[in-house]
Protein backbone atom coordinates (compact mmCIF):
# COMPACT_ATOMS: atom_id res chain seq x y z
CA UNK A 1 0.00 0.00 0.00
CA UNK A 2 3.48 2.46 0.66
CA UNK A 3 4.50 1.88 -2.56
CA UNK A 4 0.66 2.32 -4.54
CA UNK A 5 0.40 5.78 -2.81
CA UNK A 6 4.18 7.13 -3.31
CA UNK A 7 3.19 5.95 -7.24
CA UNK A 8 -0.16 7.95 -6.62
CA UNK A 9 1.80 10.86 -5.54
CA UNK A 10 4.09 11.04 -7.60
CA UNK A 11 1.47 10.74 -10.97
CA UNK A 12 0.08 13.59 -9.04
CA UNK A 13 2.96 15.70 -9.30
CA UNK A 14 3.65 14.45 -13.14
CA UNK A 15 -0.12 15.21 -13.96
CA UNK A 16 0.22 18.64 -12.44
CA UNK A 17 3.32 19.75 -14.41
CA UNK A 18 2.72 20.64 -18.61
CA UNK A 19 2.46 17.21 -20.00
CA UNK A 20 4.08 17.96 -23.95
CA UNK A 21 6.01 21.03 -24.34
CA UNK A 22 6.82 21.67 -27.98
CA UNK A 23 10.87 20.86 -29.12
CA UNK A 24 12.83 24.25 -28.89
CA UNK A 25 13.83 23.67 -33.12
CA UNK A 26 9.96 23.79 -33.67
CA UNK A 27 9.05 27.13 -31.56
CA UNK A 28 8.11 30.22 -33.30
CA UNK A 29 11.01 32.55 -32.08
CA UNK A 30 10.43 36.17 -30.98
CA UNK A 31 13.54 38.02 -32.23
CA UNK A 32 14.71 41.56 -30.73
CA UNK A 33 13.87 44.56 -32.96
CA UNK A 34 17.02 44.95 -33.80
CA UNK A 35 17.69 41.35 -35.30
CA UNK A 36 14.87 42.32 -37.85
CA UNK A 37 15.88 42.68 -41.33
CA UNK A 38 14.47 45.87 -42.59
CA UNK A 39 11.27 44.61 -44.58
CA UNK A 40 10.49 42.41 -41.37
CA UNK A 41 10.16 45.58 -39.61
CA UNK A 42 8.23 46.91 -42.27
CA UNK A 43 6.09 43.77 -42.58
CA UNK A 44 5.26 44.50 -39.00
CA UNK A 45 4.62 47.90 -38.86
CA UNK A 46 2.39 47.37 -42.01
CA UNK A 47 0.40 44.94 -39.67
CA UNK A 48 -0.05 47.51 -36.90
CA UNK A 49 -1.67 49.69 -39.59
CA UNK A 50 -3.64 46.96 -41.02
CA UNK A 51 -4.80 45.97 -36.89
CA UNK A 52 -6.49 50.21 -37.25
CA UNK A 53 -8.33 49.55 -40.85
CA UNK A 54 -10.26 46.42 -39.26
CA UNK A 55 -13.24 47.48 -37.64
CA UNK A 56 -13.38 46.73 -33.72
CA UNK A 57 -15.75 43.64 -32.62
CA UNK A 58 -17.44 45.09 -29.98
CA UNK A 59 -20.59 46.47 -30.63
CA UNK A 60 -20.26 50.43 -30.91
CA UNK A 61 -23.50 51.40 -28.90
CA UNK A 62 -21.80 49.94 -25.67
CA UNK A 63 -18.18 51.13 -26.55
CA UNK A 64 -18.71 54.22 -29.07
CA UNK A 65 -14.41 54.89 -28.50
CA UNK A 66 -13.93 51.04 -30.01
CA UNK A 67 -13.14 52.14 -34.09
CA UNK A 68 -11.11 49.09 -34.93
CA UNK A 69 -9.03 46.18 -34.04
CA UNK A 70 -6.35 48.13 -32.00
CA UNK A 71 -9.37 49.82 -29.98
CA UNK A 72 -10.51 45.92 -29.19
CA UNK A 73 -7.11 45.43 -27.04
CA UNK A 74 -6.98 49.03 -25.78
CA UNK A 75 -10.77 48.23 -24.05
CA UNK A 76 -9.22 44.73 -23.14
CA UNK A 77 -7.07 46.52 -21.30
CA UNK A 78 -9.03 49.08 -20.24
CA UNK A 79 -11.36 47.07 -18.26
CA UNK A 80 -8.75 44.99 -16.41
CA UNK A 81 -6.28 47.41 -15.38
CA UNK A 82 -7.12 47.72 -11.44
CA UNK A 83 -6.89 43.68 -11.52
CA UNK A 84 -3.44 43.25 -14.01
CA UNK A 85 -0.99 45.64 -12.49
CA UNK A 86 1.35 45.40 -9.52
CA UNK A 87 0.18 41.86 -8.41
CA UNK A 88 0.25 38.12 -9.33
CA UNK A 89 -1.25 38.70 -12.76
CA UNK A 90 0.89 41.14 -14.29
CA UNK A 91 2.93 38.55 -16.38
CA UNK A 92 0.58 35.62 -17.04
CA UNK A 93 -2.33 38.06 -18.30
CA UNK A 94 0.11 40.02 -20.36
CA UNK A 95 1.70 36.86 -21.64
CA UNK A 96 -1.49 35.77 -23.11
CA UNK A 97 -2.42 39.54 -24.21
CA UNK A 98 0.54 39.59 -26.18
CA UNK A 99 -0.25 36.39 -27.37
CA UNK A 100 -3.47 37.35 -28.57
CA UNK A 101 -2.38 40.08 -30.30
CA UNK A 102 0.71 37.91 -32.14
CA UNK A 103 -2.27 35.32 -33.39
CA UNK A 104 -4.66 38.63 -34.47
CA UNK A 105 -1.45 40.42 -36.82
CA UNK A 106 -0.60 36.72 -38.15
CA UNK A 107 -4.77 35.22 -38.76
CA UNK A 108 -6.40 38.82 -39.69
CA UNK A 109 -3.66 40.43 -41.47
CA UNK A 110 -1.13 38.02 -42.63
CA UNK A 111 1.99 38.92 -41.11
CA UNK A 112 4.33 35.95 -41.15
CA UNK A 113 6.59 36.81 -38.36
CA UNK A 114 6.95 36.38 -34.83
CA UNK A 115 5.86 39.13 -31.84
CA UNK A 116 9.80 41.10 -31.36
CA UNK A 117 10.71 42.58 -28.52
CA UNK A 118 12.22 45.47 -26.88
CA UNK A 119 16.27 44.50 -25.23
CA UNK A 120 16.11 47.53 -23.13
CA UNK A 121 19.72 47.22 -22.01
CA UNK A 122 20.51 47.54 -26.03
CA UNK A 123 19.73 51.39 -25.51
CA UNK A 124 20.71 52.52 -22.36
CA UNK A 125 24.01 53.58 -23.87
CA UNK A 126 22.72 54.97 -26.65
CA UNK A 127 20.83 58.12 -27.83
CA UNK A 128 16.76 56.72 -27.79
CA UNK A 129 15.57 59.05 -30.62
CA UNK A 130 18.52 57.80 -32.74
CA UNK A 131 17.70 54.15 -31.75
CA UNK A 132 16.58 51.41 -34.26
CA UNK A 133 13.18 51.48 -32.66
CA UNK A 134 12.75 54.96 -32.28
CA UNK A 135 14.84 56.91 -34.88
CA UNK A 136 11.94 57.87 -37.07
CA UNK A 137 12.84 56.39 -39.82
CA UNK A 138 10.83 53.79 -42.15
CA UNK A 139 11.63 50.83 -40.10
CA UNK A 140 11.12 52.42 -36.88
CA UNK A 141 8.44 52.73 -34.55
CA UNK A 142 8.16 56.04 -34.40
CA UNK A 143 10.09 58.96 -32.49
CA UNK A 144 9.41 61.19 -29.72
CA UNK A 145 6.84 63.79 -29.44
CA UNK A 146 6.72 67.86 -30.33
CA UNK A 147 8.20 69.03 -27.13
CA UNK A 148 5.51 70.55 -25.24
CA UNK A 149 6.39 72.47 -21.55
CA UNK A 150 3.76 72.09 -20.52
CA UNK A 151 3.21 68.50 -20.97
CA UNK A 152 6.64 67.28 -20.72
CA UNK A 153 7.08 68.24 -16.87
CA UNK A 154 3.99 66.29 -16.03
CA UNK A 155 2.97 64.33 -14.25
CA UNK A 156 6.47 64.60 -11.95
CA UNK A 157 7.74 61.45 -11.35
CA UNK A 158 8.90 60.76 -8.17
CA UNK A 159 8.87 57.26 -7.29
CA UNK A 160 10.13 56.15 -3.53
CA UNK A 161 13.13 54.17 -4.58
CA UNK A 162 14.73 56.35 -7.09
CA UNK A 163 15.79 58.46 -4.59
CA UNK A 164 14.04 61.65 -6.31
CA UNK A 165 12.73 62.73 -9.37
CA UNK A 166 13.16 61.87 -13.46
CA UNK A 167 14.02 64.94 -14.99
CA UNK A 168 11.31 66.43 -17.07
CA UNK A 169 10.69 64.87 -20.54
CA UNK A 170 12.08 65.60 -23.70
CA UNK A 171 8.74 65.81 -25.76
CA UNK A 172 4.85 65.78 -24.49
CA UNK A 173 3.60 66.41 -27.62
CA UNK A 174 2.29 64.54 -30.54
CA UNK A 175 4.31 62.49 -32.78
CA UNK A 176 3.96 64.34 -36.08
CA UNK A 177 6.43 62.10 -38.29
CA UNK A 178 8.03 59.04 -39.36
CA UNK A 179 5.42 55.81 -39.40
CA UNK A 180 2.81 56.41 -36.86
CA UNK A 181 2.44 60.43 -37.68
CA UNK A 182 -1.08 59.88 -38.41
CA UNK A 183 -1.68 57.35 -35.88
CA UNK A 184 -5.04 58.42 -34.22
CA UNK A 185 -6.37 57.45 -30.13
CA UNK A 186 -9.92 56.94 -29.95
CA UNK A 187 -9.82 56.18 -25.97
CA UNK A 188 -8.65 58.17 -22.40
CA UNK A 189 -6.63 59.56 -21.58
CA UNK A 190 -7.11 58.08 -18.23
CA UNK A 191 -5.68 60.23 -15.20
CA UNK A 192 -3.66 58.18 -12.65
CA UNK A 193 -6.22 59.11 -9.94
CA UNK A 194 -8.16 56.33 -10.87
CA UNK A 195 -5.07 53.65 -9.86
CA UNK A 196 -6.53 52.45 -6.96
CA UNK A 197 -7.15 48.52 -5.14
CA UNK A 198 -10.48 48.11 -5.52
CA UNK A 199 -10.91 51.17 -7.00
CA UNK A 200 -13.71 51.86 -9.72
CA UNK A 201 -12.85 52.45 -13.60
CA UNK A 202 -12.25 56.01 -14.67
CA UNK A 203 -15.60 57.88 -15.58
CA UNK A 204 -17.42 57.18 -18.91
CA UNK A 205 -14.24 54.51 -20.38
CA UNK A 206 -15.34 53.87 -23.26
CA UNK A 207 -16.05 57.13 -24.77
CA UNK A 208 -14.71 58.18 -28.26
CA UNK A 209 -12.47 60.88 -28.04
CA UNK A 210 -10.16 60.90 -31.07
CA UNK A 211 -6.86 62.59 -30.60
CA UNK A 212 -2.83 61.59 -31.35
CA UNK A 213 -0.46 59.74 -30.35
CA UNK A 214 1.89 61.69 -28.03
CA UNK A 215 4.85 60.71 -26.66
CA UNK A 216 7.57 62.15 -23.85
CA UNK A 217 10.85 60.27 -24.26
CA UNK A 218 12.73 60.21 -20.84
CA UNK A 219 16.12 58.39 -21.62
CA UNK A 220 16.86 58.13 -17.76
CA UNK A 221 14.11 56.05 -16.74
CA UNK A 222 15.50 53.46 -18.65
CA UNK A 223 19.17 54.13 -17.97
CA UNK A 224 18.02 53.53 -14.33
CA UNK A 225 15.61 51.03 -14.53
CA UNK A 226 16.06 48.77 -17.30
CA UNK A 227 20.00 48.60 -17.17
CA UNK A 228 21.83 45.05 -17.56
CA UNK A 229 21.99 45.02 -14.04
CA UNK A 230 18.48 45.00 -13.31
CA UNK A 231 18.13 42.26 -16.21
CA UNK A 232 21.12 40.19 -14.58
CA UNK A 233 19.05 41.00 -11.10
CA UNK A 234 15.80 39.34 -12.82
CA UNK A 235 16.94 35.95 -13.75
CA UNK A 236 19.05 36.12 -10.84
CA UNK A 237 15.81 35.86 -9.03
CA UNK A 238 15.81 32.97 -6.24
CA UNK A 239 12.27 33.30 -6.33
CA UNK A 240 9.35 34.70 -7.96
CA UNK A 241 8.92 37.07 -5.02
CA UNK A 242 12.21 38.66 -5.28
CA UNK A 243 11.25 38.80 -9.18
CA UNK A 244 8.64 40.59 -9.13
CA UNK A 245 10.16 43.00 -6.67
CA UNK A 246 12.08 43.87 -9.44
CA UNK A 247 10.00 44.03 -12.76
CA UNK A 248 7.10 45.13 -11.04
CA UNK A 249 6.66 45.88 -6.81
CA UNK A 250 3.34 45.89 -5.56
CA UNK A 251 3.82 49.36 -3.73
CA UNK A 252 2.49 52.69 -5.37
CA UNK A 253 4.98 54.25 -4.04
CA UNK A 254 7.80 52.09 -6.34
CA UNK A 255 8.62 51.17 -9.79
CA UNK A 256 10.00 48.72 -11.45
CA UNK A 257 11.59 47.91 -15.11
CA UNK A 258 7.60 47.01 -16.40
CA UNK A 259 6.99 50.48 -15.34
CA UNK A 260 10.74 51.65 -16.45
CA UNK A 261 9.80 50.89 -20.06
CA UNK A 262 6.36 52.75 -20.01
CA UNK A 263 7.48 55.92 -18.14
CA UNK A 264 10.76 56.31 -21.20
CA UNK A 265 8.07 56.41 -23.78
CA UNK A 266 5.76 58.42 -21.46
CA UNK A 267 2.77 60.06 -23.56
CA UNK A 268 0.15 57.50 -24.50
CA UNK A 269 2.40 54.52 -23.03
CA UNK A 270 2.55 56.52 -19.73
CA UNK A 271 -1.81 55.94 -19.42
CA UNK A 272 -1.60 53.18 -17.21
CA UNK A 273 -5.45 52.26 -18.64
CA UNK A 274 -4.90 52.72 -22.46
CA UNK A 275 -1.34 52.21 -22.91
CA UNK A 276 -1.79 49.64 -25.64
CA UNK A 277 -2.71 52.35 -27.92
CA UNK A 278 1.22 53.28 -28.68
CA UNK A 279 3.32 50.68 -31.17
CA UNK A 280 5.69 50.44 -28.69
CA UNK A 281 3.66 48.59 -26.29
CA UNK A 282 3.88 45.01 -27.24
CA UNK A 283 7.50 45.41 -28.23
CA UNK A 284 8.02 46.22 -24.69
CA UNK A 285 5.58 43.54 -23.05
CA UNK A 286 7.54 41.01 -25.02
CA UNK A 287 10.74 42.07 -23.17
CA UNK A 288 8.46 41.39 -20.20
CA UNK A 289 7.62 38.17 -21.12
CA UNK A 290 11.27 37.30 -22.25
CA UNK A 291 12.34 37.69 -18.64
CA UNK A 292 9.82 35.58 -16.84
CA UNK A 293 10.36 33.20 -19.56
CA UNK A 294 14.34 32.82 -19.22
CA UNK A 295 13.88 32.78 -15.52
CA UNK A 296 11.63 30.12 -15.93
CA UNK A 297 13.88 28.23 -18.25
CA UNK A 298 16.98 28.34 -15.78
CA UNK A 299 14.83 25.88 -13.61
CA UNK A 300 11.85 24.76 -14.72
CA UNK A 301 10.87 21.69 -13.06
CA UNK A 302 10.89 24.49 -9.92
CA UNK A 303 9.36 27.73 -11.76
CA UNK A 304 7.27 26.51 -14.41
CA UNK A 305 4.32 27.09 -11.44
CA UNK A 306 6.18 29.78 -9.25
CA UNK A 307 3.26 32.66 -8.70
CA UNK A 308 3.69 35.61 -6.37
CA UNK A 309 0.37 38.14 -5.39
CA UNK A 310 -3.25 38.67 -5.85
CA UNK A 311 -5.67 39.90 -8.21
CA UNK A 312 -6.12 43.56 -7.31
CA UNK A 313 -3.83 46.07 -8.25
CA UNK A 314 -1.08 46.62 -5.44
CA UNK A 315 -1.59 43.50 -3.59
CA UNK A 316 -3.57 44.45 -0.85
CA UNK A 317 -3.56 41.74 2.20
CA UNK A 318 -7.44 41.32 2.15
CA UNK A 319 -7.26 40.00 -1.39
CA UNK A 320 -6.22 35.96 -1.77
CA UNK A 321 -3.51 34.49 -3.43
CA UNK A 322 -3.68 33.83 -7.36
CA UNK A 323 -3.15 30.07 -7.87
CA UNK A 324 -3.38 27.73 -11.68
CA UNK A 325 -6.59 27.93 -11.12
CA UNK A 326 -7.36 31.95 -10.96
CA UNK A 327 -9.31 32.93 -14.09
CA UNK A 328 -8.60 35.68 -15.92
CA UNK A 329 -10.81 37.70 -18.50
CA UNK A 330 -9.63 39.04 -22.00
CA UNK A 331 -13.04 40.33 -23.09
CA UNK A 332 -14.20 40.38 -26.83
CA UNK A 333 -10.37 39.13 -27.37
CA UNK A 334 -10.86 35.11 -25.99
CA UNK A 335 -12.63 33.48 -22.98
CA UNK A 336 -11.67 33.48 -19.80
CA UNK A 337 -8.03 31.57 -19.04
CA UNK A 338 -7.17 29.83 -16.08
CA UNK A 339 -3.35 30.81 -15.12
CA UNK A 340 -2.36 27.52 -15.47
CA UNK A 341 -3.14 27.32 -19.29
CA UNK A 342 -0.69 30.43 -19.56
CA UNK A 343 2.33 29.54 -17.71
CA UNK A 344 4.56 27.97 -20.04
CA UNK A 345 5.33 28.78 -23.23
CA UNK A 346 5.49 25.51 -25.07
CA UNK A 347 2.66 23.72 -24.00
CA UNK A 348 -1.23 23.71 -24.53
CA UNK A 349 -1.64 26.78 -27.41
CA UNK A 350 1.70 28.13 -27.15
CA UNK A 351 5.09 26.88 -29.23
CA UNK A 352 7.39 29.70 -28.98
CA UNK A 353 10.58 31.13 -27.81
CA UNK A 354 13.38 33.86 -27.25
CA UNK A 355 16.47 34.74 -28.88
Amino acid sequence: MRIFNSLLLAATVVLAAPQSRCHPETAQIRREWRELKPQERTDYIDALWCMRSRPSRLPRDQFPGARDRIDDFVITHINNTLVIHNNGLLLPWHRHFTWLWEQAIREECGYTGAQPYWDWPLYTHNNLPSSPLFDNSPTSLGGNGIYNASVAEHPALCPANLGGCLPPGAGGGCVTSGPFANWTLHLGPFSRDFVKSYGPLPPDPWRYNPRCLNRNFRPESLEILNTQQRVDMLLGAPDMDAFMAVMDPSNATLIGSHGGGHTTVGGAMLDVFASPHDPAFFLHHGMVDRMWTLWQERDFAARWDALNGTAVIYNPPDAPLVTLDTLMDFGVLDRQRRIGEVVDTRSGKYCYAYT
